[in-house]
């Protein structure tokens, strides 16, 4: 059975952003869309009243996901587009839906002022425990949004796609979350930008500052990406990348390069543990200021 692109919905503005994402990008990668409702059981005394009962918020939930399903295949034709609900915990039930999933995709607020996301008790615990890459999509996200204006400079969905940024830690890169990126640029015809933020080793501070040293530090944290990424260069010859290794905070470095990407891909450590968020925190600030979709590939 092949996997789908999976997507939350709860009926939201951001959630219903998601799902046209999410079928952009199902037929941008050949998949069947899945959209996933979450529904809670109403309390028992509720449940036993005549309008507010079990079956009749049932039945009025089913309509989102039914909807929603017939809507996506109008506006996307050509697209596969399966609808169910289910009922549980969202957080949970997400991560296990996410399990069949080729892509998870999910909804979440821009943070009043600045691009960015705010993340809600749902999405977290989803995105903490998902065994497959998962999506944050901001609520005023189009399709524009992800390609290079017209010559006039007007937003169009026409366009080549904006690049993909990487964030990548070069101390600890996986294979996961490095494959992913370069088949996601590749798919969308794109250029890849990999970001990597450095700092000094502890013993650098003892010493006095010296440009001399601080380029020579420069060039080794240069040459240690460009040896990562030599071997994947070699196996997706097609897709154009530009090395970025700078001085200082990672998340500050790739929330800027999100500003004029498509699409930001960044990693998360799997933990088993059944507390903490488990994120990190370079991704947990670049999904809290990121103007750009940012997917979280888990890596062991």
């Amino acid at each position: 059975m092949p996997r789908t692109v999976t997507v939350g919905l709860d009926g939201s503005r951001e959630s219903r952003a998601a799902v046209e994402w999410a079928a952009r990008e199902a037929k941008l990668r050949g998949l069947p869309l899945k959209i996933v409702h979450v529904w809670q059981p109403v309390p028992e005394p509720m449940a036993q009243a005549p309008l507010l009962g079990g079956e009749t918020q049932a039945h009025w939930t089913e309509r989102i996901p039914r909807e929603a399903a017939v809507g996506v295949g109008l506006r996307h034709p050509g697209v596969e587009v399966i609808s169910e609900q289910l009922c549980g915990q969202a957080g949970d039930v997400l991560a296990e839906a996410a399990k069949s999933a080729e892509l998870l995709v999910l909804g979440s607020r821009g943070l009043t002022g600045i691009g960015g996301f705010m993340m809600g008790s749902v999405g977290l615990s989803a995105l903490a425990h998902a065994d497959r890459p998962v999506v944050l999509v901001r609520a005023l996200e189009a399709a524009a949004d992800e390609h290079v204006p017209d010559p006039a400079g007007i937003p169009s969905a026409a366009t080549p796609f904006r690049p993909v940024v990487l964030g990548l830690d070069v101390d600890h890169p996986d294979e996961a979350l490095i494959e992913f990126a370069f088949a996601t640029a590749g798919l969308r015809d794109t250029s890849l930008r990999v970001v990597h933020g450095w700092n000094p080793p502890p013993y650098a501070y003892a010493m006095p500052a010296s440009p001399a040293r601080h380029e020579a530090l420069s060039l080794s944290a240069s040459e240690a990406l460009s040896k990562v990424l030599r071997p994947w260069r070699q196996k997706f010859p097609d897709v154009e990348v530009v090395e970025t290794s700078r001085h200082g905070s990672a998340a500050v470095h790739i929330v800027d390069a999100a500003r004029e990407a498509s699409l930001v891909v960044v990693g998360r450590r799997i933990r088993r543990s059944p507390f903490g968020a488990h994120i990190g925190h370079v991704t947990h600030a670049v999904l809290h200021h990121s103007a750009a979709p940012v997917v979280v590939v888990p890596h062991a």
